[in-house]
């Protein structure tokens, strides 16, 4: 693998797991790690696990803020187990492919962080893992330099529930151990889906961290020698931490009209808060994001919708539009787009959102076809203020369909209470919810309950499988594109999730009631094709007719010419075998 890091005229880059490092554009790189091996020691990159579920990232390198350091990860996966699987390719016979992959009851990689001198290559120094979790499974969860000399890292533990916010200050041979903030949780896991990063304040010396507060919400505390005081509060979570300047914090949130799939963007100061997004365009932007001017004098607004997107170049002392962007308004005029319909279902005590792609010209007195949308994994949104063009709304506008989506318990951006719901609980509450939801639209009285299916990718894709295992009566088929089968065959960040009985393959005899197509990629390095093997194995051993489509030497996103397919091979499945309305689909 072959990753650049840049800063300024310096350079640093990874090649066959070694870290390199370029100090002006004529000079000879120096090699500065030597003990890189293919799937055994990777360094400045990130290995299976890491890149997937911590980093969200092929990057390991991070550079100081003024190009003297660069911190770098090693991971060392010599114990960790390897998925193998064929890559069938052109030649006469498949190769194999191996792919260090840590599953529940298996060795994690066992990481470290080292800072590199880029004036002195040979001289590198380790920053320590804390010592309460220096003789314990952990995880690296975040790099973050405040100056050269001072950085932050958050260590969290294999339980996910445990996390050590240390700041490190170098006295010219090593990284000491300054103060350190330690956080817990007792519902469930730390963060989102991975705990967020400290932005400094101007001066370096204190820091923002969004994190739960005593109600279970994610606000911003302000963080000075380990304590931490929360400056926004209420019924309603932080998003991002956008901007920090000297006297002001900006930040986005789902504060305004109580819509947790609705963002605008804030400013905060010791006076008080302002909303700057919430009244810029009305009703048609109510999902807003910004990125900041250095000092914060210009911002460019994003508006994702409901309406047609919409961008703009935001003065932010005047509060005026500098520069408009319409966005792609004139490319889907005189188009027949669906209708949105967003409400919530009271049950449990949580206002659980939904949203539907009504067909054009959609007539309440009628019964249509329905189909829900589902993915439902821990802090997932599907039921947002987002404008979209996409199979949904081609299924609606053309096959008359009604698409819905719903987030039930588990859910995020509503509170720990709601998200934890699932903790060690995975395949339960999340699957319930999608039927109950079912259930609530039979009763709007719009819905033909005799056509009524739903599908899903991924954790979507669990979900479909679970709630079509149910034995529930409500769907007539599904769709389930790479769905995980049993969570001892998934990474090992979901093993805090584990629920022993919450397997698809145990649910096979109840499949016999409904129509199921299950798609997978035979190269996916996320969720193995030995997940969907299970699921078939055991279909086929309680004679539970189904239909199956795999694509050769795809992964987990299925590119490339699968993309489409998958999508006409599912309206197919969805004409021919849930709504009976193909009359010439091939």
């Amino acid at each position: 693998m072959y990753v650049f890091v840049l800063f300024l005229y310096f350079q640093a880059y990874v090649w066959k797991n070694n870290v390199y490092i370029k100090t002006s554009p004529g000079s000879a790189p120096k090699q500065v790690t030597f003990n890189g091996e293919d799937n055994q020691i990777f360094n400045g990159i990130p290995d299976w696990v890491y890149e997937e579920e911590m980093f969200s990232s092929n990057q390991g390198l991070w550079w100081s803020p003024g190009g003297k350091y660069v911190a770098y990860v090693e991971s060392n996966d010599t114990e960790v187990h390897a998925i193998e699987y064929s890559w069938y390719g052109n030649n006469q016979y498949p190769s194999t492919v191996s792919i260090p992959y840590p599953k529940p009851g298996t060795p994690n990689p066992v990481v470290k962080l080292f800072v590199v001198d880029t004036n002195n290559t040979s001289k590198i120094t380790e920053v320590v893992v804390p010592d309460p979790f220096g003789s314990s499974e952990h995880y690296l969860a975040t790099v973050t330099w405040a100056t050269d000399e001072r950085i932050a890292v958050q260590w969290l533990k294999r339980v996910q529930n445990h996390l050590i916010l240390q700041i490190y200050n170098f006295n010219g041979s090593k990284w000491e151990q300054a103060e350190h903030l330690e956080v817990r949780s007792t519902s469930g896991w730390i963060g989102r889906f991975s705990p967020p990063e400290p932005v400094f304040t101007t001066d370096k010396n204190s820091y923002y961290l969004l994190m739960s507060d005593t109600n279970g919400y994610k606000h911003i505390h302000h963080v000075i020698e380990s304590v931490s005081t929360p400056i926004t509060a209420g019924e309603w979570e932080v998003i991002d931490i956008l901007k920090v300047t000297e006297d002001s914090i900006y930040y986005s949130s789902n504060e305004e009209g109580g819509k947790p799939g609705g963002r605008n963007v804030y400013k905060w100061t010791k006076q008080g808060h302002k909303c700057l997004t919430c009244t810029l365009r009305g009703e048609d932007c109510q999902y807003n994001s910004a990125y900041f001017s250095h000092n914060a004098s210009f911002y460019r607004m994003s508006c994702s919708g409901p309406g047609i997107p919409y961008y703009s170049l935001m003065d932010n002392q005047k509060n005026q539009v500098l520069e408009d962007n319409k966005g792609f308004n004139s490319l889907i005029s005189g188009i027949a787009m669906p209708t949105m319909r967003r409400g919530f279902i009271e049950l449990y005590g949580h206002k659980l959102w939904y949203q539907m792609f009504l067909p054009p010209g959609f007539d309440d007195s009628k019964k249509y076809p329905l189909l829900i949308d589902v993915y439902a994994g821990p802090c997932s949104q599907k039921a947002d203020l987002i404008y979209r063009v996409s199979w949904s709304t081609y299924l609606a506008s053309t096959e008359k369909i009604i698409v819905a989506s719903f987030d039930g318990r588990g859910s995020g951006f509503q509170g720990d209470k709601l998200m934890h719901a699932i903790y060690k609980r995975l395949g339960t509450y999340e699957v319930e919810d999608q039927i109950t939801a079912a259930r609530e639209f039979i009763k709007m009285g719009f819905v033909d309950k005799d056509r009524i299916a739903i599908w899903g990718w991924s954790y979507g894709g669990y979900v479909t499988s679970m709630a079509l295992g149910s034995g529930s009566g409500v769907f007539k088929c599904g769709m389930a594109v790479a769905p995980v089968s049993k969570w001892d065959y998934y990474g090992i960040f979901f093993s805090l999730f584990k629920q022993a009985n919450s397997t698809v393959t145990g649910r096979a005899k109840n499949f016999h009631s409904v129509q199921y197509l299950l798609v997978h990629g035979t190269a996916d390095d996320n969720v193995h094709f030995q997940q969907a093997a299970e699921i078939s194995e055991a279909l086929v051993d309680e004679q539970v007719d189904f239909e199956a489509m795999w694509y050769t030497d795809k992964d987990h996103g299925l590119g490339g010419a699968a993309y489409p397919h998958v999508y006409t091979h599912m309206t197919h499945f969805l004409q021919r075998l849930c709504y009976h309305t193909c009359n010439k689909c091939f």
